[in-house]
Order: C-alpha cells, then structure tokens, then sequence
C-alpha cells in the first residue's frame, strides 16, 4: 500500500507545482502521464542533429573553396558565409535550451522530462569539436527521449550508435587488432567505451565482471564508428572471431552490429543492472541514501519485466519508502524550470527570449549554481549528493535568482499568499508561510518562498 502525495508527486517526480497544473489523483494517473502521445515534445520542437550536421559540412565545403581561391572578392564571400553558418549554429542552442524550458514549464505533470533528463545525464556525453560536436540537446532528444518509457536495451541500443557518443567515449578511434584496417594502418583497441557501458551504463562499478570483459566488450564493439558525422558500422574494423563477455560468446552473426545488439541485450537484463539502475534513480529522485527495500522492490519489477523502464518506475512509485519526506535538493537546472512555472510564465514568452535574457536568466544563473549548461565535468554525469550543490555559492546563486528572476519573468508578481500555495501545496512548511506572509513586499514574498528549503527539494 502506497503512501501517495499528489503534491509531492508534482515536485518530487514531476516538473514542479503550478497553477495551472492539477496534480495527479494517484500513483496511476503518474504513471499514465507516460502514456500516449508526447503532446510537450511534438509541439516544441529541439533542433535536430542533422541540421548541426549540415552546418558542419557547409562549413568544411566553404573552408575547402577558400583554400582553392585566390580572388580576393570570393574569400571575402566565403569568410562572410561560414560566419553566418556559425551564427546559425548559434540560433541552433538557443532554440534547444528554449525549448526544453518551454517543455518543463508547458508539461501538466513533467514525469517523462524528468526521466529524459536523468537518462540523458546517465548516457552523459560531452560537447566537442565542430557544431555538430555540441548538439547535445539533440543526442537528448533523439536517442534517449523517444525511448524512456520503453525497454532499456532499446534505450541502450539508440544510444551506442549515437555518433556523439562514440565520438565522446573515443569508440571512433578503437579498431579490432586483427581486423584488416589495423593490419593496414597499426591501430588497436580503445578500451574507454567498453568501460563505461559497463561501469556507468549497465552493470554498475561494483558489478561482477572482470577486466577480461571489457577487453572482449571493447573487441565486439570494435567496427562501431563514425564517418561524416553519421554512425556506421565499418567491416574492415571489426575484430573478427568469438568474444566472451560475461560467459556469452559472440560473434556468429554475419552481420557484427547484430552481435553488438545481441551483448546490449544480455546486458540489459543482467542483474547487475537491474540493481545499478534501481539505485541510480532512487537516489536521483528520492533520496541521497535510499531504502534498501524500494531498491530492492524496483530492481525485482525490473527483472520480472524483463529491462521493462515504466515497470522499474512503478516499482518506485508503488513502494511506500518512494514518499519519505526528506527529498534531495533539486539540480540546478530543475530548480529554475520548477520555479519558472511554479510563476506561471507561458511557454510562448519562454520561446519568445531574446539571446541576451536567456544568458541572464538561465545560462549565467546556472553556472553560478554549479550546473554549467550541459557541460558536466565527467562521463559519470552530474552529482546526486545534496553536499555538491549546498554550497556557499550555489545557495547565494539560487537566492539572486530566486529575489531577481520573477520581476523579469513575470509582467505582474503574484500575490505571496496565492503563490505559496502554488509553489508548494496546500500544506506548505509553516516557517515558510510566515516568512512569505509576512514580507516586507511581493517582491521579497515571492522570493522567499522561492528560496525556501522546502521549493529547493525534491
């Protein structure tokens, strides 16, 4: 028997409160918010991968015709082009981060961005070189977004062929030792992405596997590359002959992606993952050290379903240690979205930002919080513990924007006593209350209740 909270639901699983937002009735009606069309999705649009693609080889052909010419005129001209093509690439990001505010603020629950957000920090990849090397917001979108409520080993699978991961985790560079394009050119294997899909993506850093495995992951996977800023699977680098991975042996498909696929699949349903996983999200979103009975109970409903994700999340919505009141801090990035719509700001003045408000509001805010956008320091993604963001600046900075942000959002402050109750719930900390009721002004009421413990967690 659930202990479920409609209100708690909406911060600690959702987007955030807002008054234009019911709250689910039950822990159903949560789940069933990942049910059907992806109505936020559709209607604002992320950028796509292949644009930053297109960039990136109109700029590589006019850096080719400059190098051809010796006309003065058309130099000019090609130096003029491939700065318009940066300059689009620019309008490119802003409508990425613009959209996925507007999705967090328009969301009437917010579960599944949430869930695309933990993911897409699970399969953290970093920015690169070229414009394509920064679409991240795309690798989100397009590898991690459609697939959240899905099984994991099709998650897993969207995302290994991702050119920006196998260009991140250096799998663009790893050739089989006995393939025919290493005998030709001395190349060998890069170790990096096996380790990772091990460590990180499946099995976890304390899972049952050994250094032989990685060895034989990373000797499958050989042949996984990229070429034009496409994924493509190139024969002549694939190691070829049987690998052991795990006690699995592979390497009969004629096809090798098919034996890739074949290592994802059995890594997905291992047990090791099923506990990696359930703790990962346990501690993301309920608590920093989790019932050892919630990840137990989510890590069975994983493995009965098979690496079913929407049975592993009912299996922690459904367990009463789900709803314990502590909660973590929320990341930096959650706690402007949540704020922004806890204010009521429509979607279309969060589209409508000019490049200058957006760096002020969001970009500047985020990095004095410790969440430089999309830039996370490591493979491993952003930290969970509570100590990584409750830090002298990171509090200063969510202050200054908690007391900053809604004049500038906003045309007209709501009224405190309103707020508060949409911002937290009917029943929200009674400190609060008095500290907002009793502000010297709307402005501080407002802030205040912004800035409150109880709005900065989960």
């Amino acid at each position: 028997m659930t202990s479920f909270d409609p209100y708690l639901a909406m911060r600690r699983f959702g987007t955030g409160l807002a008054a234009q937002s019911a709250p689910p009735a039950d822990a159903g009606a949560l789940l069933a918010d990942l049910v059907g069309p992806d109505a936020v999705g559709t209607k604002y649009k992320v950028p796509s991968s292949a644009l930053y693609r297109d960039l990136d080889a109109e700029i590589v052909r006019l850096r080719r015709a400059k190098r051809a010419s010796e006309n003065p005129a058309k130099i000019e001209r090609f130096d003029a082009q491939t700065s318009a093509a940066k300059a689009q690439a620019g309008a490119l990001q802003l409508a990425a981060v613009k959209a996925r505010v507007a999705r967090g603020v328009a969301a009437p629950i917010g579960f599944r961005e949430r869930l695309e957000w933990f993911w897409a920090d699970h399969f953290t990849v970093r920015s690169l070189g070229g414009i394509s090397g920064r679409a991240l917001s795309a690798f989100s979108n397009e590898a991690v977004r459609p697939h959240v409520t899905g099984r994991f080993a099709d998650l897993l699978k969207a995302v290994v062929v991702e050119p920006l991961m196998l260009r991140s985790l250096d799998q663009d560079r790893s050739v089989g030792p006995n393939s025919p394009f290493a005998k030709r050119r001395g190349m060998g294997l890069n170790e990096n992405y096996a380790r990772e899909l091990i460590e990180l993506h499946t099995l976890g850093a304390d899972g049952s596997y050994t250094q032989t495995d990685v060895v034989e992951l990373a000797r499958t996977l050989a042949g996984l590359t990229v070429s034009k800023g496409r994924f493509v699977w190139e024969k002549r680098r694939a190691e070829p002959g049987d690998k052991r991975v795990l006690g699995q042996v592979y390497g009969a498909a004629e096809d090798g992606l098919d034996d890739v696929f074949a290592v994802l699949e059995d890594l997905s349903t291992h047990p090791d993952t099923a506990r990696h996983l359930a703790r990962k999200l346990a501690v993301h979103f309920v608590s920093d050290t989790p019932d050892p009975g919630l990840m137990a109970h989510m890590a069975a409903r994983y493995s009965a379903s098979k690496g079913d994700l929407t049975a592993l999340y009912a299996g922690m919505i459904e367990h009463p240690a789900a709803w314990d009141l502590a909660g973590n801090v929320k990341w930096p990035f959650e706690y402007l979205v949540s704020g922004i719509k806890a204010l009521g700001v429509a979607p279309a003045r969060i589209l409508a930002a000019k490049r200058r408000d957006v760096r002020r509001g969001l970009m500047v805010p985020l990095r004095l919080m410790g969440q430089d956008y999309q830039r996370p320091v490591g493979p491993d993604g952003w930290a969970e513990e509570d100590a990584a963001w409750i830090t002298p600046q990171g509090i200063a900075g969510r202050i200054q924007w908690a007391m900053n942000a809604p004049d500038a959002l906003t045309e007209r402050l709501p009224d405190p006593r309103d707020f508060l109750e949409h911002a937290l719930g009917p029943t929200p900390p009674e400190a609060v209350r008095f500290a907002a009721f009793n502000a010297e002004n709307q402005r501080e009421g407002v802030g205040l209740i912004l800035a409150s413990a109880a709005f900065q967690r989960r």
